[in-house]
């Protein structure tokens, strides 16, 4: 990609019209690879690092993000023989992204997709802590003592796994409390297979409807089943900043 002045990116990038970014830059607020820019600086998109107040902007049109409320029944992945459906029957087909982590078959609600690869790897490494939350239909109201136990932590087949977060999110039943169902309201920073499920399921909840919320500062919001929309550039610079970069 060409190089093409630094006010024209970052107008892109979505800091208002050129005049805007302008003033950004002559107030010292833009940084370039490391060093303070100065109007006529010119930059290369797909090459160089920006940053706004420190924080780090994507100028490279290129790279894009989207979120995808992923209905259950279809695999997280783009092309799969086995499966009944994947993500391909959901995305355009001039769009060229990858699926950020999974989200089991059964599993529904936001999924991010990216052809930025630094991001993908921090946004899916329990190093980087990024929260994933989830709301659970199980069979009956949580207890005190069950939720307290997700976030002491349970022993899993293939390890500990514990939540940040564990709180109720109400209940729905019959009269008199006969066949109840409950709500669950998790907070997660790993992401092992179907580890919420599990969860939950050791502590006495079996789980019968799974929907995750939000992955960092993202979320579902209105998003209905199948449903896809490119983030805005403040929605995506706030994930940048979550993953640290």
């Amino acid at each position: 990609m060409p190089d093409e002045r630094l006010q024209r990116s970052l107008a892109r990038a979505g800091f208002g019209s050129r005049r805007a970014c302008e003033a950004l830059i002559v107030a010292g607020r833009v940084e370039v690879n490391g060093h303070r820019s100065t109007l006529g600086d010119r930059v290369n998109p797909s090459r160089d690092e920006v940053r706004v107040d420190g924080a780090r902007v994507n100028v490279d049109p290129a790279l894009r993000t989207f979120a995808l409320h992923k209905p259950r029944g279809v695999t997280s992945t783009m092309r799969d023989a086995h499966a009944e459906r994947d993500l391909t029957t959901l995305l355009p087909r001039d769009v060229r992204v990858f699926p950020v982590g999974r989200l089991d078959r059964d599993t529904e609600g936001l999924l991010l997709l990216t052809n930025d690869g630094e991001l993908a790897h921090r946004l899916t490494h329990p190093r980087y802590e990024i929260q994933k939350e989830y709301l659970a239909e199980v069979d009956r109201p949580p207890s005190n003592r069950q939720l307290a136990r997700l976030k002491r932590g349970v022993d899993l087949d293939d390890g500990p796994a514990r939540a940040v977060e564990a709180r109720s999110a109400g209940g729905v039943g019959g009269r008199g409390g006969a066949g109840a169902r409950g709500g669950v309201r998790l907070v997660m920073i790993e992401g092992r297979k179907r580890e919420v499920r599990r969860m939950l399921d050791a502590v006495g909840l079996p789980v019968r409807r799974l929907v995750r919320v939000r992955v960092g500062p993202i979320r579902l919001g209105r998003l209905k089943a199948g449903e896809l929309r490119e983030l805005e550039p403040e929605d995506e610079r706030a994930l940048y900043r979550a993953a640290g970069l």
